[in-house]
């Protein structure tokens, strides 16, 4: 249920200011607005350049969210320009803008809202837009009108549905002056509209008249069973984990045929009850329960059709392989009906499956954009929680979906989003994560669009870093996991932390390491264990567990293994280390000779004492190369640089450059390679 959240202290220095604060409290509940929906203004009076006194409207800009939107995000329009508009009897969309554009008082400000008119054409000082679930319940309900009566009486204008732009605006303006006694618009299948002569009093409004048609909803849902009641039973929360683990990335393989997608699942409670549904399946394709979510969700989502008591696993994934390839020949037919001259299609694969007892699975390009998609079906599942109540669901039909889904207007708003990057829709694994080299890895492919997962034996330093990582990159970029490598149920349970989280792997860099130096009489058996375990066995793990997964997803990847040095040249004192690493490389080749049909990338990077920043160094190692050197611990690091030709030092991030070249498309044709790092020791050229 909505609450007013208004903060009666709050104190504003304008009128820009305040209209901040109540876009941003509208925004924070997600049944009143859709991520990236709704609009909000005001009209005020500024100084222009000349130093004149204008009439201003206020307006969110294209592209932002309510809940997060700053001033930058509005734009200021003039109404003395505007107001002309009003006596047209049409306009495109094309003109539309254009003509805005001129009505800005500042040329930096962002493209205005495709809704702008709608709020320029009432006579009020601040207007809202949003898309209430209740109130889309009834705007997505055959009787829809009857029961906006039964609430509101004579305080509503109801307004066909018509696409967003001057049309709209036009009827709405003419539905409230037509009205006196109209306090909000209910646009049909999309939309509330309130107002207010102080931004206190419309948001107000926009809360009163949302909580009115919950009370109304809440009070017809007593005794009613919903979506038809159950069919299905949902399976134990480690039994989805356990199914999902492997079906997430046959997933993703699928759904990233033409670019790499991200792959969430979501399995709370109202997700659970609708796909258990009786009705789901018939419900879920009439179609989306907004225009603002058609973008996210497209029209409607995949809804697979399997019962979690009598079939397994792999009937699962034959039907999730053959649903979405249903999907994407459905898509396309859907596509080729309505497409006009110019029209480019966006992938054909879906953006939300539905599996009973399983939950919901959302895809985008990134972490955030699959939680978009996520957030705006739990609004669709509440809508048609609502219409159902109330009678039966309705939504846009195949044109009016299409005329949204391809409008230049809103493919504009995602065109704002930067340019991909390297590694963007990529999913890192980085071993020894929290460690110099590992770290710096993570960042590396974080700057170029990876999300990555941070796996160390140290937690605490894997979620520091992680939580540092989203800090800079954002949510969810950055994923911390404990893992010993020489733990095989570890290894298994970060992979599938892994795939439970992204959907699967597209790079991992084996880099877990540790080192010890002792003459070789006096090397026991346990230190070379401990450094066969690790370097050797715990590689191993990782790299099987991960291959098994890349095969599933059937779209390849990439394996970089951090090796050394001492892969190719025999260490003084460094026996059961310099062996442990030259297993580690000739591991690698293995597997780069059987992961080859499979597009299965494998290379190793050969770095030399990468002292600064790393955890091996603070260790007994340092102390003990030092020794068969014959040298103080202070005097290592340019012991070091002096060995090497080019008389450098080797650092963490030159480590991580060239793990990041050997898992990019640059390297796409090279496989089973060594790159030394090492700033040139002649001793251990590969030959």
């Amino acid at each position: 249920m909505v609450k007013n959240r208004w903060d009666n202290n709050s104190t504003f220095k304008n009128g820009l200011n305040e209209l901040v604060y109540r876009s941003n409290l509208l925004g924070q509940d997600r049944s009143v607005a859709n991520w990236g929906g709704g609009n909000t203004s005001t009209k005020s009076t500024e100084t222009d350049f000349r130093g004149n006194e204008v009439e201003v409207m206020w307006v969110k800009g294209s592209g932002s969210d309510l809940a997060t939107m700053k001033e930058k995000n509005f734009t200021g329009l003039r109404m003395e320009d505007i107001r002309p508009l009003m006596e047209r009897e049409d306009m495109t969309d094309e003109e539309m803008v254009d003509y805005l554009a001129h009505c800005m008082i500042d040329a930096k400000h962002p493209r205005s809202s495709i809704e702008t008119l709608l709020h320029a054409f009432l006579p009020y000082k601040h207007v809202d837009h949003t898309h209430p679930d209740a109130i889309i319940s009834i705007a997505c309900a055959t009787n829809g009108p009857e029961i906006a009566k039964e609430i509101y009486g004579d305080r509503y204008v109801w307004v066909p549905y018509v696409r967003p732009g001057f049309k709209l605006s036009k009827m709405i303006a003419e539905g409230v002056k037509a009205n006196p006694n109209a306090e909000l618009v209910i646009m049909e299948k999309h939309g509330l509209v309130t107002w207010g002569e102080t931004s206190k009093e419309s948001y107000d409004n926009t809360i009163s008249v949302i909580q009115e048609a919950e009370d109304y909803l809440e009070n017809k849902a007593e005794g009613k069973e919903l979506f038809g009641g159950s069919k299905y039973d949902s399976l134990t929360s480690d039994e989805r984990k356990t199914i999902l683990a492997s079906v997430l990335p046959v997933i993703r393989g699928e759904v990233s045929e033409d670019k790499k997608m991200i792959v969430t699942n979501d399995d709370s409670e109202n997700i659970l009850s609708f796909v258990n549904s009786k009705d789901a399946k018939e419900l879920s394709q009439v179609g989306a329960a907004c225009p603002d979510h058609l973008v996210h969700t497209k029209r409607a989502p995949l809804f697979v059709e399997w019962d979690p008591a009598s079939q397994d696993v792999n009937q699962l994934i034959e039907r999730v392989q053959a649903g979405i390839a249903a999907f994407k020949e459905t898509y396309i037919s859907y596509f080729n009906r309505n497409k006009s001259e110019g029209d480019k299609m966006v992938e054909a694969v879906p953006r939300v499956l539905l599996i009973p007892g399983i939950g919901m699975i959302n895809t985008g390009k990134s972490w955030s954009a699959a939680n978009v998609s996520e957030s705006l079906y739990h609004r669709a599942v509440s809508v048609m929680r609502g219409s159902t109540i109330l009678g039966d669901f309705v939504s846009l039909n195949e044109a009016e979906s299409f005329a949204i889904e391809y409008w230049p207007l809103e493919l504009y708003k995602l065109s704002l989003a930067p340019p991909e990057a390297e590694f963007s829709r990529h999913v890192a694994f980085v071993t020894g994560g929290a460690g110099g080299i590992g770290s710096a890895t993570c960042k590396r492919l974080l700057s170029e669009g990876a999300h990555v997962v941070v796996a160390d034996i140290n937690l605490e330093g894997a979620q520091q870093q992680a939580a540092e990582m989203n800090e800079q990159y954002g949510e969810n970029r950055a994923l911390a996991v404990k893992m010993d490598v020489t733990k095989e149920e570890e290894v298994i349970a970060a992979i599938q932390s892994s795939a439970l989280t992204y959907g699967g792997l597209d790079i991992i860099v084996n880099n877990a390491g540790l080192a010890s130096s002792s003459p070789f009489e006096e090397t026991t058996l346990d230190k070379w264990n401990l450094n066969m375990n690790v370097l050797v066995t715990g590689y191993f793990l990782v790299a099987r567990e991960a291959f098994k997964l890349m095969k599933d997803q059937e779209i390849g990847g990439s394996m970089v293994f951090v090796g050394s040095k001492n892969s190719i040249y025999a260490g003084k004192n460094a026996a059961a280390y310099s062996t442990a690493k030259a297993a580690e490389v000739h591991l690698a080749r293995t597997i780069a000779a059987d992961g080859g049909e499979h597009g299965i990338r494998v290379n190793s990077v050969l770095p030399d004492a990468v002292i600064r920043g790393s955890k091996i160094w603070d260790s007994q190692w340092k102390k003990e190369r030092a020794s068969s050197y014959g040298i103080g611990e202070g005097d290592l690091e340019e012991h070091y640089r002096k060995r090497t030709i080019l008389n450098v030092n080797i650092l963490p991030e030159d480590i991580a450059d060239s793990i990041a070249f050997l898992s990019s498309s640059k390297a796409a044709k090279t496989t089973g390679c060594m790159v030394t790092v090492d700033g040139g020791v002649a001793a251990a050229f590969t030959r």
